[in-house]
């Protein structure tokens, strides 16, 4: 049956207007996004197919297209939807930031970064940098691959920093691995950073590891 043959008091759509979104499933919410499903199946059961498939929804926002395409019924057109909300999300987020102190709303800040990191395959190396009253001025992606201490070259950090005029920066990397917990290299890449941006008078205010929905903050774990 199709969600247009469901009565009008349990079709997702009239239910978010009545009852507001946070009454909907997850399969509810995606079915809003899908709009319309396949032969013999609703759009809330293609929404439940892909929530079965992918595991959770971060694992269904930070899937490839060829992952998404695997979902009988998912192609081009609904993977751009998809990845077109996480944009909007990240934007208003990052608006968020942008406008306020980012101390003050620190998990806004661990919002953006599982949305920005949260889902990459590879390991990324991201640096917020901000003003004097810790506003986001820019996010930079400035290493790519495996980092190492190596291959996070402070030389660049901190002519980045100088080129956005920033007070203070935030470091963000992901571990693809899953497990947020920063390793011995981490750490050590964190003081070589903080000492180089030093010289320069930026200070490094945090550092995140993002494992999935996963975020480690260093300044809360007296690690910084």
């Amino acid at each position: 049956m199709g969600i247009n043959e469901w009565s009008e008091q349990e079709r997702p759509r009239e239910r978010l207007v009545r009852d507001g979104a946070q009454a909907l499933s997850n399969s509810e919410l995606l079915a809003l996004l899908l709009r319309v499903g396949v032969r013999g199946k609703s759009a809330v059961e293609l929404g439940r197919d892909m929530l079965q498939h992918f595991g959770s929804l971060h694992g269904l926002f930070g899937a490839s297209l060829s992952d998404f395409s695997e979902v009988h019924g998912l192609g081009m057109a609904k993977y751009a939807q998809m990845q077109a909300v996480m944009e909007l999300a990240r934007r208003a987020i990052a608006e968020q930031l942008q406008a306020g102190d980012l101390l003050s709303s620190p998990e806004a800040v661990k919002r953006y970064l599982r949305i920005k990191l949260g889902g990459r395959p590879y390991e990324s190396f991201v640096v917020l940098f901000v003003d004097v009253k810790n506003r986001l001025i820019a996010d930079k992606e400035l290493f790519r691959g495996t980092l190492t201490h190596a291959s996070v070259h402070p030389r660049e950090v901190v002519k980045e920093a100088l080129a956005c005029n920033a007070a203070n920066v935030l470091l963000a990397h992901n571990h693809p691995s899953g497990s947020p917990e920063p390793s011995e290299a981490d750490l050590r890449l964190t003081h070589t950073l903080s000492q180089a941006l030093a010289l320069v008078d930026v200070r490094v205010l945090d550092h995140f590891v993002v494992a999935g929905p996963h975020v480690h903050s260093f300044a809360e774990h007296g690690q910084i």
